[in-house]
């Protein structure tokens, strides 16, 4: 077994855009074979040397469920290679980054092409159950004879064709994400002010990172457009005050401060640093660690940041001083900035970790180039565009080390440590 530095040679996402827009007339295969040819082309690797392919994708698509094999084909990757679809809620890709992190390590893969997508455009509907059962004993049930065969038919009500749509609620708990941002928001004191301010920040700063350039070696375009329709530059906080909660009565949640329903996908290679040496490329950055942790659904569905940052700095004797880089999800502003408290509060980290406090993540090094309230939110394909947008940042601030976290459904929780490479 040999254990490999991860690098990280290229990645990025085609441009990130509200459901039933630019992407409305295409399916998550579409999108993430875009993601793929996209980093393929980009790095000019040859696709014959890729030998393992992982995506996540949480609504999947019933026709290509493992769309990871599905579009590894159609872009050209050999037929003999894996590919595996994983559904891990909005920290599916980083699962993915980890898997292949793991394969290249032990030795079973050199290059690993992983990414993640999502669409709301196209959703299966299904019927509800008792529709389901009926046709999957129609053809049984016509057989009998026209009279049973009426009688049959007779069974069918209304009721019967009510469609069922994906949940957005999570299935233990039967909660939105919304209702238990809520929570976490309340119990750490955030306000409904300080939601909106960081919306307008994040707008703004993802409006400038765009206008700046920033993003340029980061999104594939689709159709020669690089914008992201996500994003408002001129979002007005004195507007967004003034709208209804979305989630509970009196509550602090809006359609302004959580994030949209988003289509888009992204991707990225990895291989050992050998392996990179062998290609002739030059790595953007090396990950260092991952860590994954899960917390209690009912009261703490979105708090996995928390829980998963302390567990990562202390893997690598590191603290929130050494990092000059942080890139944290942004679900809701409620939920980031619940964390962020969490993280600067005694009381939860000595109950939690039996430490003092770990301190104030600096303003200036979070998500100055915009997060996903204004970027938008593709569940699957999140997390690579925060590796990617973490590496870039390192690379553009000339900054060593930067940390990349997000909150999952179910209470789940991902952070990764990653490495400026020059």
């Amino acid at each position: 077994m040999s254990l490999s530095k991860i690098a990280i040679l290229g990645g990025g996402r085609i441009p990130f855009q509200p459901s039933g827009t630019v992407y409305k007339n295409l399916s998550n295969f579409d999108l993430i074979k875009s993601a793929m040819l996209g980093v393929i082309n980009k790095t000019a690797i040859d696709k014959n040397e890729i030998d393992n392919v992982l995506i996540g994708n949480v609504i999947q698509e019933v026709k290509t469920s493992n769309v990871a094999r599905e579009a590894a084909l159609q872009v050209g990757i050999p037929k003999n290679v894996h590919a595996t679809t994983i559904a891990q809620a909005c920290i599916s890709s980083s699962q993915c980054v980890s898997i292949g992190m793991d394969k290249i390590k032990t030795g079973e893969s050199k290059l690993v092409l992983a990414g993640g997508v999502e669409t709301f455009s196209d959703v299966p509907i299904r019927y509800p159950r008792k529709m389901r059962k009926w046709l999957i004993d129609f053809p049984k049930e016509s057989k009998k004879g026209k009279f049973n065969l009426l009688k049959y038919v007779s069974k069918l009500g209304p009721s019967y064709f009510k469609p069922e749509p994906p949940a957005l609620a999570n299935f233990t708990t039967g909660e939105l994400m919304g209702t238990t941002s809520e929570k976490i928001a309340q119990r750490f004191g955030v306000t409904r002010n300080d939601q909106d301010e960081f919306t307008v920040r994040s707008h703004n700063l993802a409006f400038g990172a765009h206008t700046k350039g920033y993003y340029i070696n980061e999104i594939f375009p689709y159709n020669g457009k690089f914008m992201e329709n996500n994003i408002r530059p001129k979002i007005d906080i004195k507007q967004i005050n003034n709208l209804k909660p979305s989630f509970i009565k009196n509550g602090t949640h809006t359609a302004a401060n959580s994030t949209g329903l988003t289509d888009g996908a992204s991707a990225c290679l990895i291989s050992s640093e050998q392996t990179a040496s062998d290609l002739g490329e030059i790595p953007l950055g090396y990950i260092e660690d991952s860590v994954f942790v899960g917390t209690d659904p009912f009261e703490e569905m979105l708090l996995g940041p928390a829980y998963a940052i302390p567990k990562l700095l202390e893997r690598n004797n590191l603290t929130l001083n050494d990092i000059d880089v942080f890139e944290i999800h942004e679900a809701f502003a409620g939920q980031i900035l619940a964390n962020l408290s969490a993280l600067n509060n005694d009381t939860f980290c000595k109950e939690n970790f039996n430490k003092d406090k770990l301190g104030e993540i600096p303003i200036d090094k979070l998500n100055t180039w915009g997060g996903s309230l204004a970027i938008g939110h593709p569940l699957a394909a999140s997390n690579i565009r925060n590796i990617m947008t973490a590496v870039n940042r390192l690379r553009n601030e000339n900054k060593e080390l930067a940390l990349v976290a997000a909150c999952a459904d179910s209470g789940l929780a991902n952070a990764m440590l990653i490495k400026r490479s020059y």
